[in-house]
């Protein structure tokens, strides 16, 4: 069987099937178009079938490829942390948007370390910090920074309360892309969500409790005029407002993503 008679005979997506045999086989995108006539080599024509088994039992792709493009970059991925989404890249355009020549930024909850690893690569000036409350994920994290050269300061905990406490009212933005999905939501048993870490997608409650927590926590580590951006669900935007308004945040608005839907909610602290 030639590399194009196993493209046309895979089951799956073409473009599934094109990241599987690239991964499997070691060939290049390019490869695939100018070596489409060679045979498919039998120790690849076996790892293929375990993997083409693997996702048609749902794994998502990029658990079995260990990887996810964000921002222009690859990050590893595995089951504890989430898929980086192409969504959150607003959150990041956001965050820089506010982030002053030489600021500090914390990203809370970084799973794979996109958000913190993107701004520190993005914004080099800037010092940027990471925290999580796995240590799978902060291993994960780290591991992402080092290979890519970011310079980023990492801690463990939940939320604010971390094992490298930081400095009162020192931060220009605290960022988040916190588990917001609401318990009972269908998405949960559905698609890649059914294999990405749950305590990373919902709170278990109503999907703001964690915004909530990161709203009230964060003026305490906010300097005057600093910001919080949170990235939530496309039904949310509202509720967030309302959550960061009644803790006396100014200028609180809603940006959409590029199919329009609400998707991050920012706020500024403007008390001493």
């Amino acid at each position: 069987m030639t590399l194009d008679e196993w493209l046309r005979a895979c089951p799956l997506p073409r473009s599934e099937a094109r990241m599987l045999l690239q991964f499997a086989g070691g060939f290049s995108r390019a490869e695939l178009v100018t070596r489409g006539n060679e045979a498919l080599p039998g120790v690849a024509a076996e790892a293929l079938a375990a993997l083409v088994a693997r996702r048609q039992a749902g794994e998502p792709v990029a658990y079995i490829l260990g990887e996810r493009g964000f921002y222009g970059r690859m990050f590893a991925v595995n089951p504890s942390v989430l898929i980086p989404r192409p969504e959150t890249e607003h959150l990041v355009e956001a965050a820089m948007a506010r982030l002053p020549q030489g600021g500090r930024v914390w990203d809370l909850g970084t799973g794979s370390g996109a958000v913190a690893v993107t701004l520190a690569l993005e914004r080099p000036d800037a010092a940027v910090r990471a925290s999580d409350i796995s240590e799978e994920a902060l291993e994960t994290a780290q591991g992402n920074a080092a290979k890519l050269g970011a310079a980023v300061e990492f801690a463990l905990g939940s939320w604010f309360a971390v094992d490298r406490p930081s400095e009162k009212n020192s931060y220009d933005v605290i960022v988040s892309n916190p588990p917001y999905i609401e318990k009972d939501d269908a998405h949960l048993q559905q698609g890649d969500l059914r294999f990405e870490p749950q305590n990373a997608l919902t709170d278990f409650s109503d999907g703001l409790t964690c915004i909530r927590a990161l709203a009230s926590g964060a003026p305490e580590y906010l300097k005057t005029g600093g910001w919080i951006l949170l990235e939530h669900g496309y039904n949310q935007g509202n509720e967030v407002q309302k959550i960061l308004i009644n803790q006396e945040f100014e200028n609180v608005e809603t940006l959409p993503d590029l199919a329009g839907l609400d998707r991050v909610t920012f706020g500024q602290w403007l008390r001493a």
